[in-house]
């Protein structure tokens, strides 16, 4: 039994106070049984627009978990990729002018899901151009920055070149299950930023410029979701119909804090400090997130448009998801 209204109660203030236009928090367990509140706006601006469980929102960097990581460990268990193998196996031309100096040329699948290569956090690649194919040969083909292992897109545009390259198609092409879908949505849609690059009010297209340059479903972001849909990838997870490969690969720890795509539960992280240590989860720039207690067989989400109507104001998301982890396992 959750008691919902607690576990809300977090979003619900952040909401009422104005802080953030609108939140919905699902609640889902191994045996299927889910819970929602939504409180809030879709939408301020240009017109106010009520928030229902029916709003698609953009997931931002949570599709790195849910689509990316999903399609390259499938891709390894299908014998297709070797995780410790470099991604030249699959992408012959990375830096191919410096084929025997080149670092980028030694970089694995492993070491990308895991975030530990020396590539740069993100990079404005949508202010070298719009052409989707240019801007992946230009991934490829430049020097990098070297810095100390950090999180990054980077690592993921690279893999989700790899996936076309391996497939022959888009990663819009790969099966996902029912709400979740590369945009434009097929329902209504929570609106984002005012974007200044593209001067208008973005909603149902990703807010993520550099996703947006590359034909809106990079590697790195480009996935929405409804919260069904997004609990319904987590009750996956959480019921044993995910193969014991990826089940294996996304609990194993790789780093400190990382396994392969996700976070581990560490001290201070997003998912609060009340989650067993055999939690899993991943936040999205927009302001969501999707966490996994395996342990206690259970697992929640909190979708909110704190960028709305724009990125530039302090919203206090990491506090709110805080305390919204510590409520959910508290509401139990």
């Amino acid at each position: 039994m959750i008691a919902i209204d607690r576990a809300f109660a977090p979003a619900l203030e952040a909401v009422d106070s104005g802080v953030i236009p609108g939140a919905t928090l699902g609640i889902i367990t191994a045996d299927g049984t889910q819970t929602v509140r939504v409180a809030g706006m879709a939408a301020l601006v240009p017109e106010p627009e009520p928030l229902t469980a029916d709003h698609w929102f953009d997931l931002a960097s949570v599709s790195k978990v849910i689509a990316t990581t999903t399609m390259v460990l499938t891709l390894a268990e299908q014998g297709r990729i070797d995780l410790d193998r470099p991604l030249t196996d699959a992408i012959p031309d990375l830096r191919q002018y410096d084929i025997a100096n080149a670092a980028e040329r030694r970089i694995t699948f492993r070491d990308c899901l895991a975030h530990r290569t020396f590539l740069p956090a993100v990079e404005p690649l949508y202010s070298y151009g719009q052409n989707p194919a240019t801007l992946r040969a230009f991934v490829l083909q430049r020097e990098w920055r070297q810095g100390p292992p950090l999180y990054s897109d980077i690592n993921y545009i690279l893999l989700g070149i790899a996936i076309e390259r391996l497939t022959g198609a888009s990663l819009r092409d790969w099966p996902l299950p029912p709400g979740l879908s590369y945009g434009p949505p097929p329902g209504p849609a929570v609106a984002t930023e005012h974007c200044s690059w593209r001067s208008r009010m973005l909603k149902g297209e990703v807010h993520d410029e550099n996703a947006f340059a590359l034909g809106g479903a990079p590697g790195h972001a480009g996935l929405f979701g409804t919260v069904a849909g997004v609990l319904g990838y987590a009750r996956g997870l959480l019921d044993g119909s995910a193969s014991p490969f990826l089940l294996n690969a996304i609990r194993t720890r790789v780093t400190e804090h990382r396994t392969c795509g996700w976070e581990r539960r560490f001290d201070g992280w997003p998912g609060g400090g009340a989650c067993s240590d055999e939690t899993i989860g991943h936040t999205g720039f927009t302001g969501t997130g999707l966490w996994v207690d395996f342990e206690r067989g259970l697992a929640w989400t909190l979708l909110t448009n704190r960028v709305h109507p724009s990125r530039h104001k302090e919203t206090h998301i990491m506090d709110l998801r805080r305390a919204t982890g510590d409520a959910v396992i508290a509401s139990l």
